[in-house]
C-alpha cells in the first residue's frame, strides 16, 4: 500500500515547504489542504460574499464550486477551481489570507472538503499537509508528523514570504495575525488544530527546511512515526 504521510502544524510552521521536499524525496505527490481552503475562500470572495460576516451564505455557495486536484505531468498534482488551473501563489494574496481562517471554521466547508482531500490518496504515495490531517482527514495515515515553531519565528517566516502580507506590514502585526489564526484554528468546534496522539512532533525553530524534511524522510524509510 502506498504511504500516506500526514504533516500538520500551525500557520507558518514550515509545513508546505517541508511537505513538498518530502514528497520529492519519496517520489510521491504533495497535497496542500491549505490551498483547498484558500481556493474556497477565493471562490467565495469572487462571488461577492464576505465569509467573516456571511458564513451561512458560504455554505449555500458550495454546490456551485468545482474544486479538486488532477494529475498533471510527472509527479505533479494540479489544483483546478471552476474548471481552471490555479497556482498556490495565486491563492496567497492578503485578501485571501485575511478570510481563510473564517472559511476553514465553517463546518459545512470542512465536511465538503473532507472527501476531496481523501480522494487524493488514489494517486499513490501522498504527503498531505494541513491542520487536521492526522486527526480527521487521514487518521489511518501510515506516518504522522506535527511541525511547530515559536510565534516569533513563524512571524518572521510569514513576513519573508512574498505576497501574503500587505506592503509595510510590521513584524508585530504579522505576529498578532498569526496569534489570532492560532486562536481560531485551535478553538473551533470542528477539527480543532492539535497534534494527533501518535504524531511525531518536530520543533522547527532555527532548523532549515531541508533538515526537517530529511528527518521525516529518514523516519518514513525506517518505518518510524507510523500510526
Amino acid at each position: 500500500m502506498p504511504d500516506r504521510i500526514a504533516i500538520d502544524g500551525p500557520a507558518a510552521s514550515g509545513k508546505s515547504t517541508v511537505a513538498r521536499m518530502v514528497a520529492a524525496r519519496l517520489g510521491g505527490f504533495f497535497v496542500s489542504t491549505g490551498d483547498l481552503y484558500r481556493a474556497v475562500s477565493r471562490a467565495v470572495l469572487d462571488r461577492g460574499v464576505d465569509p467573516r460576516r456571511e458564513a451561512e451564505r458560504v455554505a449555500d455557495l458550495l454546490p456551485d464550486i468545482d474544486l479538486g486536484y488532477r494529475r498533471g505531468s510527472g509527479s505533479v498534482l494540479d489544483l483546478f477551481l471552476d474548471g481552471r488551473p490555479v497556482s498556490s501563489e495565486a491563492l496567497r494574496g492578503p485578501e485571501v489570507s485575511e478570510v481563510v481562517s473564517f472559511v476553514a471554521a465553517i463546518p459545512a466547508v470542512r465536511e465538503w472538503l473532507r472527501d476531496r482531500q481523501r480522494a487524493c490518496c488514489r494517486f499513490g504515495t501522498i504527503v498531505m499537509e494541513g491542520r487536521d490531517i492526522g486527526t480527521v482527514i487521514l487518521p489511518d495515515a501510515t506516518h504522522k508528523f506535527y511541525l511547530t515553531a515559536s510565534p516569533e519565528e513563524r512571524a518572521r517566516r510569514r513576513l519573508a514570504q512574498g505576497g501574503e502580507t500587505a506592503p509595510g506590514t510590521s513584524l508585530a502585526e504579522v505576529a498578532a495575525r498569526i496569534a489570532e489564526r492560532d486562536r481560531i484554528d485551535s478553538s473551533r468546534a470542528v477539527a480543532p488544530l492539535r497534534p494527533a496522539p501518535d504524531a511525531v512532533i518536530i520543533d522547527t525553530d532555527g532548523v532549515p527546511a531541508p533538515e526537517v524534511a530529511e528527518r521525516i524522510v529518514r523516519r518514513v524509510q525506517e518505518g518510524q512515526g507510523a500510526a
